[in-house]
């Protein structure tokens, strides 16, 4: 199978690897020429330190690679999907499978990454799949065993994804739920800093359970009101996603949340993290659907309060810890 993985960031690169592993025939593009070559010639990406990429891996900086591909990945940042499907859906047709990795919703449309995939691909009427999970690329990429989800209302279209990408480290289940798979890999992200904030002012395990948990709970009431499926919530697309990301070292949301915690304003901590810190681009989108669907979500209003508008994070734990009584 022909494929081309869009993103040269560390999660487009490790699923470029799992692919050349399966046998397929793969280019990794990257939105900037000079940083393909630069790949091509050292073998080496410095978001994925001491893995050398294989020699079977192709790289262009040109969108046109995606012509006659199989299947495209979409793997880049959240902010940068619509202008990636756009520029690439001259080159798609009906019989091209494109598949989503990136984990957001799309301010102000407030849609899924599928969603916008398939919005600017609407003419060829591609079929668009989510796969998400509890997948950071540093463990992906090093062969560890990692389990993800293929998401579509298709199920032919998800079989498809999860035939081209499982192998022995990397095992894929199918799901009809795209909406709740989608949309649990994005809100956790923000509960992921949340956790970290936890993490940066010291508190304890038992404040993380507490935030963990009550997560869950957040996430599903805006899934459910979103025509989404509780059971997913269950599965590796919440719970699984939530647990790693908030607990990881690898994680960008949970160490932007530590610097946070320990004092740092929002930009000062995603410019000291160095890369994209998906949470806060989702917790306004994440805000603005639990108003449009009249869900409550009080960890969601307070993380969206402290990185959107600087509020500072003692307040809105004594706000969170002293909220009226509740049953569970």
């Amino acid at each position: 199978m022909k494929v081309v993985v869009l993103g040269s960031g560390a999660w487009g690169t490790a699923l470029a690897m799992v692919l050349c592993e399966n046998g397929h025939d793969v280019t990794l593009w990257s939105h900037r020429a000079g940083k393909a070559a630069e790949l091509a010639q050292s073998r080496q990406n410095p978001q994925l330190k001491g893995v050398t990429l294989p020699a079977s891996m192709s790289f262009s900086g040109d969108i046109a690679c995606v012509q006659g591909a199989d299947m495209v990945v979409c793997a880049t940042a959240s902010y940068a999907v619509r202008d990636t499907a756009k520029a690439m859906a001259p080159y798609v047709t009906a019989e091209t499978v494109v598949v989503s990795v990136t984990k957001g919703i799309e301010r102000g449309s407030h849609l899924r990454m599928t969603q916008v995939i398939a919005s600017e691909t609407a003419a060829t009427a591609c079929q668009v799949v989510a796969l998400s999970g509890p997948s950071h690329a540093e463990e992906v990429s090093r062969k560890l065993p990692t389990g993800c989800v293929s998401a579509s209302d298709n199920a032919k279209a998800a079989e498809l994804v999860q035939d081209a990408f499982m192998n022995s480290y990397f095992r894929i289940y199918t799901s009809d739920d795209p909406v709740g798979v989608e949309l649990g890999g994005a809100i956790k992200n923000v509960m992921a800093l949340s956790c970290g904030v936890c993490d940066g002012m010291g508190f304890g395990d038992n404040t993380k359970a507490l935030l963990m948990t009550r997560a869950i709970t957040e996430i599903s009431r805006l899934v459910l009101a979103m025509g989404g499926q509780e059971a997913t919530l269950a599965g590796l697309a919440g719970v699984g996603d939530l647990i790693v990301t908030c607990t990881s070292g690898h994680s960008r949301n949970r160490q932007a949340g530590i610097l946070i915690g320990q004092g740092k304003s929002t930009q000062e901590a995603m410019d000291a993290v160095g890369a994209v810190v998906e949470g806060y681009y989702a917790a306004q989108s994440v805000m603005e659907l639990a108003e449009e669907f009249g869900v409550e979500m009080p960890i969601s209003q307070c993380a969206y309060q402290v990185l959107c508008h600087g509020r500072d994070v003692h307040d809105v734990i004594d706000e969170l810890m002293t909220r009226s009584k509740k049953g569970e």
